[in-house]
């Protein structure tokens, strides 16, 4: 394994999301693309940057090794979340995977531009959507080699 991670550590992955079906569907595609991880949800862009900056009731709330996400949720958007993320010097280092159903052009570049590490379109199909996470897991904590702060 090629991350910064501590050995023997399970991924902390924050994933951000408000619908709940597709918390579901992430929580059944790692389940069964067998990747073992500490899976934390957060509803909003508000909930996330309270989990980031341990705030509230994610005062203990570990720091993740990798967020995922969407870009439409109600009180904060994704695009806000990043644009927090960046100005942030304690939050700017953590890797970024946009996950959308948007395939909008304009709408990608904007997400680069704000430095997300990655931007992936949400597919419909399961079988492609598994392979997906399958994908997401062997790059970020087998491939990629991740900041151990």
């Amino acid at each position: 394994m090629n991350s910064g991670r501590t050995p023997g550590r399970l991924p902390e992955i924050l994933l951000v999301e408000d619908n709940d079906n597709d918390v579901e569907l992430m929580r059944q595609g790692f389940k069964r693309a067998k990747l073992t991880a500490n899976l934390h949800h957060a509803r909003n862009g508000e909930e996330c940057l309270n989990f980031l900056r341990k705030q509230g009731e994610y005062a203990h709330a570990p720091m993740p090794d990798l967020i995922l996400l969407d870009l439409n949720m109600p009180r904060l958007d994704g695009r806000a979340v990043l644009a927090e993320l960046v100005a942030d010097p304690t939050l700017r280092h953590l890797p970024v995977v946009i996950l959308t159903t948007s395939a909008e052009e304009q709408e990608v570049l904007r997400m680069y531009q704000l430095r997300c590490s990655s931007y992936i379109v949400k597919p419909v199909d399961f079988n492609e959507f598994l392979r997906v996470i399958r994908l997401i897991g062997e790059y970020w904590f087998t491939v990629a080699t991740l900041p151990s702060v």
